[in-house]
């Protein structure tokens, strides 16, 4: 069966009015918008930016004053300047390695990594509790396995807390 291509003087003409109405609304739109938009574009650009912030030029030094020359100079010692202070203790360097071996998506590399650092105790990972939500899990030891039990009132008595949910608020935990 053949296909019907009706389109005749009438049709052709609807869809050059149609063509030319579309086209006219959307240079409507432009001259109407078409300003804000250039300016949000603008102002979302220069928020992608980088911070620049301005030089400080160092302060002069003020000079201590002379030492007497009767008592011997020391030399100075070497400043120990105070450790970068984190939250987390250094990673062991066969687990970093884990890092640069292949990657995620054949479960290696980064993925391999974080399944490795996931499978220490926080204790291990972190010097202190950062969040007051690491104090629930902080020093609880190894799961140890427990049998499934049926009991309805073991589950009770082994889920819930048995000092009260508000025992020794956090003074962190409150909203002031």
């Amino acid at each position: 069966m053949a296909r019907q291509l009706n389109l005749d003087t009438v049709w052709q003409n609807f869809w050059k009015e149609e063509y030319l109405r579309e086209k006219m609304l959307r240079c409507e739109w432009y001259r109407k918008y078409g300003l804000l938009v250039r300016a949000k574009q603008k102002a979302k650009a220069a928020a992608r930016l980088p911070l620049k912030l301005p030089t400080l030029t160092p302060k002069a030094r003020v000079s201590p004053p002379p030492v007497p020359k009767a008592v011997p100079a020391k030399p100075p010692s070497p400043v120990s300047e105070a450790p970068f202070q984190t939250e987390m203790y250094p990673v062991l360097p066969a687990t970093r390695a884990l890092l640069y071996e292949g990657i995620s998506h054949d479960s290696q590399g980064r993925y391999h990594y974080l399944n490795t650092r996931k499978l220490d105790v926080p204790e291990k990972r972190y010097l202190f509790p950062v969040t007051t939500n690491f104090t629930y899990g902080w020093q609880l030891g190894t799961p140890a396995k427990q049998e499934l039990v049926s009991c309805k009132m073991c589950h009770i008595e082994s889920f819930f807390r048995k000092n009260g949910a508000f025992s020794m608020l956090d003074p962190r935990d409150l909203a002031l």
